[in-house]
C-alpha cells in the first residue's frame, strides 16, 4: 500500500509533502512520488503515526476489569475507528484476584491480537498501591500499601506484561516497590498526598512518570509546589494529562504545555465504559457512576474517569491553541516511549510498525486508519 498526496509527519514530526510505502506490516519506505500497488490518495490530509492510549480503563460498555478477552477486544475495535492503533487496557483498585484475571485477558488478546482493533502493548495498573485519601473514583475497599512480592506475583503470572504501575510514594513500602519495579516497567506518582519534597524523593527512588496531571495530588501555588510543581520542576519526569476540556481548563493545559515542552507531555483519555455511548447509568470499579452531558461522575460528584478519546483530545487541543506538533506527539509517541513501544510505534519510519491515521486537514477529522500495513477504517468505520 501507498499513501499518497497528503502531508505526513516524518520522524521529528515536522509536516512535509511526502508518500508512505508499506511492505506487509511494515513501513518500507517514505519519499516522494512512490510508485507501486493499492494507492489510497491522502489529498487535502494529514498523515500522521497511530494514537497511542496508555490509560484507558474501557468503552462501548467494555471495561478491562471485567476480566475478559471479549471486553478488552471490544475496546480494541472501538479505539481504532477513534485512531489508536496501539493502547494499554488500564486496572482499576479492584481485588488481587480481579487484577489477575485482567492482566491475563489482556495478555490472552497480545498472544492472539485480532486484525480489527487496536494493539494491546501490555497493561497499565492503576491501582491498588494509591493513597485512601487521594484515590478519587478508586474503591477504598481495595486499596492496599504499595506491595512488591504482590505486584511481582501479579506481573510474573500473566508473563510480565505491566508496561506502567502507579505508586503513592508516602505509602509503607513505597521505595521497595518503586525501586524494584522501576527495573521492570515504568512506575508514575499517582493518587498521592505527597508534598514537593516528597514527589522529588519518590523521583530520586526511580519514578519517571505521573498519572493525570492535577488530579488525585497536590496542586501548584505560589508558596506550596506540591506534587504539580515537582513535575514540572523534574526534566526527568513526564506527564500523563486528560485533555477533555473538562478535568483540566483550557487555559491551564497552554500553560502546562508550554512548561512541560514537546518531549513530556502524554494525552491520555482515562475513559470509562461510558466512552462512545450515551448517557445513563454506569459503574468503575465496582462503584456506580452517572454520566450526564458526558460527563462522569460518583454519587458524591467525584469525577470518575472521562468518556473522551485521544482523537477528540488532539482536536481539542489544536482549537485551544497548541502547536500541532507538540499536540501530535503527546498522542503518538511520548506515549509509546513510556511503555517502551517507540521502537515499533508512535512514529512514522521505515521499518516501524505500519500504523496511521489520515485526518482531514481542516477538520480533523479521521479518513482512514492504517494498521499493519492494512486499511482497517474508513471515515470511522471498520472495514
Amino acid at each position: 500500500m501507498i499513501l499518497k498526496n497528503g502531508r505526513l509527519a516524518r520522524e521529528d514530526f515536522e509536516l512535509v509533502c511526502a508518500d508512505l510505502r508499506t511492505e506487509g506490516t511494515r513501513i518500507a519506505e517514505i519519499g516522494q512520488k512512490l510508485t507501486g500497488d493499492g494507492a489510497l490518495d491522502c489529498s487535502g490530509c494529514l498523515i500522521l503515526p497511530g494514537f497511542v492510549d496508555i490509560h484507558v480503563h474501557g468503552c462501548v460498555g467494555a471495561d478491562t476489569c471485567d476480566g475478559e478477552e471479549d471486553s478488552i477486544r471490544k475496546m480494541a475495535r472501538f479505539l481504532l475507528t477513534n485512531g489508536v492503533t496501539s493502547f494499554c487496557p488500564t486496572t482499576m483498585t479492584v481485588s488481587a484476584d480481579e487484577i489477575r484475571a485482567a492482566l491475563r485477558a489482556a495478555r490472552g488478546c497480545m498472544d492472539h491480537p485480532a486484525e480489527d482493533g487496536a494493539r494491546v502493548l501490555g497493561v497499565n495498573m492503576e491501582g491498588p498501591f494509591i493513597s485512601p485519601n487521594r484515590r478519587g473514583a478508586q474503591n477504598l475497599q481495595y486499596v492496599l500499601d504499595p506491595d512488591w512480592e504482590l505486584f511481582r506475583s501479579l506481573n510474573e503470572d500473566c508473563g510480565g506484561i505491566v508496561r506502567l504501575v502507579d505508586v503513592a510514594p508516602e505509602r509503607a513500602g513505597a521505595r521497595e516497590l518503586i525501586e524494584n519495579a522501576k527495573k521492570i516497567c515504568t512506575v508514575s506518582i499517582a493518587h498521592t498526598e505527597c508534598d514537593y519534597e516528597g514527589a522529588k524523593t519518590a523521583f530520586s527512588w526511580g519514578v519517571t512518570h505521573a498519572t493525570h496531571l492535577y488530579n488525585a495530588m497536590s496542586g501548584l501555588t505560589h508558596r506550596a509546589p506540591g506534587v504539580v510543581g515537582a513535575v514540572l520542576d523534574s526534566p526527568s519526569v513526564t506527564a500523563e494529562i486528560i485533555c477533555d476540556g473538562f478535568h483540566i481548563d483550557p487555559a491551564v493545559l497552554r500553560i502546562t504545555f508550554a512548561a512541560l515542552g514537546e518531549s513530556r507531555t502524554v494525552v491520555i483519555s482515562d475513559a470509562m465504559r461510558a466512552a462512545g455511548l450515551s448517557d445513563g447509568e454506569y459503574d468503575l470499579g465496582g462503584q456506580a457512576v452517572s454520566v450526564r452531558g458526558g460527563h462522569a461522575l460518583l454519587a458524591d460528584g467525584t469525577i470518575a474517569g472521562s468518556t473522551t478519546n485521544l482523537h477528540q483530545e488532539l482536536k481539542n487541543l489544536i482549537s485551544y491553541g497548541i502547536p500541532v506538533r507538540q499536540a501530535v506527539r503527546s498522542v503518538t509517541i511520548n506515549p509509546a516511549r513510556e511503555v517502551g513501544a517507540d521502537g515499533a510505534v508512535g512514529s512514522l519510519a521505515p521499518g516501524k510498525l505500519a500504523d496511521a491515521v489520515v485526518l482531514d486537514a481542516q477538520t480533523y477529522d479521521v479518513r482512514y486508519v492504517v494498521k499493519d500495513g492494512r486499511l482497517a477504517v474508513k471515515d470511522g468505520k471498520l472495514l
